[in-house]
C-alpha cells in the first residue's frame, strides 16, 4: 500500500475539510478553538503536512457543524470539493 500523505485523495480530503471550514464560515483560529488545539494544528493538516486520523476527522466535522457520516460518504462517494470558493486563501486563515 502506498503512502497516502501525499495522494490525489488525501488532497481530495484536505479540500473537503476546507470547504466544510469556509461553508461554516470559520477561519483556521476558530476551529482551532473549538477543538482545543493551536492554530498551528489546522494549519498543518489542511496544509497537508500531518494526516489525520479518525477519531479525529469525527471531532473536527463536528467543529464545523458537519455530520461526520455525511462529510465521509461525500468523501467515499467520490465528492469532490469545490476547488475555489471565490476568497483568497489568505482571507479565509
Amino acid at each position: 500500500m502506498q503512502k497516502t500523505l501525499h495522494s490525489k485523495d488525501h488532497l481530495r480530503l484536505l479540500r473537503l475539510l476546507v470547504a466544510a471550514r469556509h461553508d461554516a464560515g470559520m477561519n483556521q483560529q476558530a476551529v482551532a478553538k473549538k477543538l482545543g488545539r493551536a492554530q498551528s494544528f489546522v494549519a498543518r493538516y489542511e496544509g497537508g503536512q500531518r494526516r489525520i486520523d479518525v477519531v479525529e476527522f469525527v471531532t473536527i466535522a463536528r467543529a464545523l457543524g458537519q455530520d461526520p457520516s455525511k462529510l465521509m460518504a461525500s468523501f467515499v462517494g467520490g465528492k469532490d470539493a469545490p476547488s475555489s470558493r471565490g476568497k483568497d486563501r489568505r482571507e479565509t486563515q
